[in-house]
Order: C-alpha cells, then structure tokens, then sequence
C-alpha cells in the first residue's frame, strides 16, 4: 500500500572525525512527513536538528541512510540532479537571511529563477507583504524585512518543501511574530513546512514537534491543537 509520506529519512547516520575523535551529529535517525504538514524540530545547540535540515536540503550529505524527497532518494543523487534539486524543488530560508547585498530586493527574488520572470517576482514580493521595497537593497531594509525576501526568493521554486534554519533567530520579537504569521500562511495554502528552532515554544504553532538531543530523536508528538501565533511567548 502507497503512504503519503512527501519526506522518509532512513537510518539516518552522520559522523565526523575518525577514531577515538569520532562524533555522531545524527545517529541513526528516521523521520516520516506528510505532504501539506507543518514539523518544527526543537533541541537545544548541537542536538542535530540544523544537520537533520541540511540532509533535507542537499547542503550535506549522510555518512549512511537514506534521505527520500517526493519518492526520490537524494543521497544517490549526482551533483547535476543535486544542484536542481536545490534550485527548484526546495526553498531553503536561513537564519541571517543570505541575500546579495549589492543587488535589488526584486533582484534576489528572481535570481533563483535566472531572471526569467519578473512579474511571478512581484508577485511573491506582494504576497510577503514588500510590494513597496523591490528597488531597495538588502541594507536599505529592515532585518524582518530582509526575512521576508529570502522567504518570497524560496517560494521562487517549483516544490512544495520549504525548509527554514532558525528563521526568527536574528530578529526582535515583533518582526519575529510576522515572519511566523507568514509561515503559518503558507502552511495554510498546502506547502509543507520543516522548521528548526531552538525556541521550544515556536513548536507549539505547528502539526508536530519533533525534539533531538545528542544527535537522535527523543520525542515525535503530534501537536492536536496548535495555537496562534500571537500567543507564542518568547
């Protein structure tokens, strides 16, 4: 029978060093995703949920298991297939945001695209709420702000997972409320969402809140009432 799983991690393994300096960043872990699903990974600084997110996103590679994207393992992806992979079927959002500062915030967004299409770009600047910024440069904005231009140059894909590394980490409270309001959203229009903060409470807002500790998994709950955004405390 077919599951509806849109992420399979598998025995997922990775080690550093060799020897007696050997260190496991992940050991061993497995995780199932539902497409359209909203999964925080919670865990304090060195657990491994930021390792866990650059699997997902083809930024690292496991020392052994399997990592399944929409039925595709893309650990036996060669490096063509993995860099169009990251180009169009992942957004990936981090926490200080990695735009190019001497290009325009219009400019970032359709960079991913080869700027092919200038109208679906101001399209997705008005969907983040920056119609009015386009022409401004990253340090002409706001870091809330700037959040938000990564996050309308992630949607600038074909895929339905978007991948997000401390997206509130660098940013006062209030613009950190708008940017997970802005995710809430984008949960609510079907994509599926992987979210990793070490601000436990964030977690509360979404379908499940995965905890890591030392590398492996020590809690998987499905969260039945998820709260509003405007209730989270920080």
């Amino acid at each position: 029978m077919e599951n509806n799983y849109y992420v399979e991690i598998k025995n997922v393994t990775k080690v550093y060093g060799e020897g007696e300096g050997i260190t496991y960043a992940l050991n061993d872990v497995s995780l199932n995703i539902e497409k359209g699903e909203f999964v925080t990974i919670v865990g304090e600084s060195g657990s491994g949920k930021s390792t866990l997110l650059n699997m997902l996103g083809a930024i690292d590679h496991p020392t052994s298991g399997e990592v399944i994207v929409n039925g595709k393992d893309i650990t036996k992806f060669k490096e063509k297939e993995l860099t169009n992979y990251r180009k169009n079927d992942i957004g990936f959002v981090y926490q200080f945001f990695n735009l190019i500062n001497d290009i325009t915030a219009l400019q970032n967004v359709m960079i991913v695209d080869g700027y092919k299409n200038k109208d679906r770009a101001l399209e997705l600047l008005k969907k983040v709420g920056l119609s009015d910024k386009q022409d401004k440069f990253p340090r002409q904005l706001s870091g809330g702000q700037q959040q938000r231009i990564a996050i309308a140059r992630a949607l600038n894909k074909e895929g339905n997972l978007l991948l997000f590394d401390e997206p509130t980490g660098a940013l006062d409270e209030a613009s950190g409320i708008k940017i997970l309001e802005l995710i809430k959203k984008l949960h609510n229009e079907g994509k599926t969402i992987i979210l990793v903060t070490h601000t436990k409470e964030i977690g509360l807002i979404s379908d499940r809140i995965i905890k890591m500790k030392d590398g492996k998994i020590v809690s998987n709950k499905v969260n039945n009432n998820p709260i509003p955004v405007k209730e989270v405390s920080w």
